[in-house]
């Protein structure tokens, strides 16, 4: 009983009183998790671009990866962003038996959409990352390390799941905790399995996979114990059918437009393949270090969702206005200040990644990621006011429009700008990159546009339901 009080008084806490500070201390967990876990994830790449033999090929099979990574699994990772807004309205309508419903049907998806994405992602690791250009020396170390890192795909998607629940409750902090712990695995299985094993980037693969079943071990121990709202008892957890369509309402729209990203993000991938192993490792410590900035804006993006879909639940749909104010102007802030830091100090933190015996190849791994850093980290905010906008959009229950905004004002006009634009300037990396900040701002606009009619939409159902 005294869980559950604290649940609701919890619930009270985000849709009542003074926004900004309710804002960043929601956010601030959030922020933590995930620099914690791209901090883990960075020391794969740290470890074997300094350990491996062969570090430079190493180091750009993780890099290689990632893109391809991200195409086969954000698809279903998108649902779990389904999940946290149907738990985040269901809590601020006090609908406690579907809060239930969900967290149970969020955890059989969890496990299914797992299980499926890590068996196609096993398979096709090698044909895909051949069809993608990559160089046959960082393909022999891109398959087993992409192969070890699908193992661990069903613990991750659980995770995910379960984690997007816990969040919409308004628990940022048990996420935080559990993925502490689980990171400390990681580094330390990465220098054990490279340092001590020898082995490349199939060692950060494994330190990873284990990593992962240990961050859904400790979620499903906690919620397993919590007597709230956020139960989960194994023995019922089952596809209801009404909670799974809402999630697949509201995630898949965000799960496709990930899907599409992707692609473009793959096709970008393909044409950085093509300037060689030196730009390849360069691009991807960068990509490295400016997903410290991405993970740190995307919170504000949870936060928007979380915020946006409880009073909407709530019905208070006149302090969503104040809600975007102050989320859009929190990322730009934050994106400003970590993107111009990694601008200054961009060349100490990539030395971090990079240790070569051959200086003139290390040379040009740094000028490669210098040149990354100084488009798009300088630049990263935008993409963070991008993100939080679209996460508004999807907590006022507007799941499509988002979606198209950004297939065609970022994933699609990426790839016309490949097959248009660069052309003209062909083996010119500084063009290739430009598409980012410039489909960032398209999409800013489109998003923009779509937060104003849905506030409108919103603000007019009300008032004709007070009327009658």
């Amino acid at each position: 009983m005294a869980v559950l009080a604290r649940q609701k008084a919890l619930r009270a806490d985000l849709t009542e009183g003074p926004l900004l500070g309710k804002i960043w201390k929601f956010t601030l967990p959030i922020i933590a998790t995930g620099l914690l876990q791209t901090l883990y994830n960075a020391s794969d790449m740290i470890v074997v671009g300094r350990f491996a033999p062969n570090g430079a090929f190493a180091m750009g099979a993780v890099g290689a990866c990632g893109s391809l990574i991200n195409l086969i699994v954000n698809l279903f990772m998108g649902l779990s962003t389904g999940a946290g807004i149907c738990v985040a309205r269901s809590v601020g309508a006090g609908r406690d038996k579907d809060v239930k419903d969900l967290v149970h049907t969020s955890a059989m998806a969890g496990v299914i959409c797992g299980i499926f994405v890590g068996i196609l992602g096993f398979l096709l690791a090698e044909p895909l990352l051949i069809l993608m250009g990559t160089p046959n020396d960082i393909l022999v170390e891109a398959v087993p390390y992409m192969r070890a890192y699908f193992v661990g795909i069903p613990a991750m998607m659980l995770y995910n799941f379960l984690a997007a629940c816990l969040r919409a409750t308004g628990d940022t902090k048990r996420p935080l905790m559990f993925l502490a712990i689980a990171g400390l695995i990681n580094v330390g299985l990465n220098l054990v399995m490279v340092t001590a094993f020898g082995m490349g980037a199939i060692g950060v693969g494994i330190a990873t996979t284990a990593s992962q079943y240990a961050s859904a071990a400790m979620i499903i121990i906690y919620m397993r114990k919590n007597r709230g709202i956020c139960h989960l008892s194994l023995r019922e957890m089952k596809i209801h059918k009404r909670c799974f369509f809402g999630i697949v309402e509201n995630g898949l729209p965000a799960g496709i437009q990930s899907l599409v990203f992707g692609i473009s993000n793959v096709l970008i991938q393909s044409s950085v393949n093509a300037f060689g192993p030196e730009t390849i490792a360069g691009s991807a410590a960068a990509a490295n270090i400016e997903n410290f900035i991405y993970i740190a804006m995307n919170s504000f993006f949870q936060t928007a969702i979380t915020f946006t879909g409880q009073h909407v639940g709530a019905g208070k749909i006149e302090r969503i206005k104040k809600i975007a104010l102050l989320t859009v102007v929190s990322v730009a802030v934050t994106g400003i200040v970590l993107g111009s830091l990694c601008f200054i100090f961009r060349e100490p933190l990539l030395s971090i990644y990079i240790d070569e015996a051959d200086k003139a190849v290390e040379a040009r791994i740094m000028e490669a990621g210098a040149l990354r850093m100084s488009i798009i980290g300088a630049l990263y905010f935008l993409c963070g006011i991008m993100e939080t906008l679209g996460g508004m959009v999807r907590g006022m229950g507007r799941s499509i429009q988002p979606t198209v905004v950004a297939i065609f004002g970022s994933c699609l006009m990426r790839i016309v700008w490949i097959f248009t634009v660069c052309p003209f300037f062909p083996g010119n990396l500084a063009v290739l990159l430009l598409a980012y900040p410039v489909t960032w701002i398209l999409t800013i606009t489109g998003h923009a546009t779509c937060a104003v009619w849905s506030y409108k939409q919103l603000k007019g159902k009300k008032e004709e339901a007070h009327i009658a």
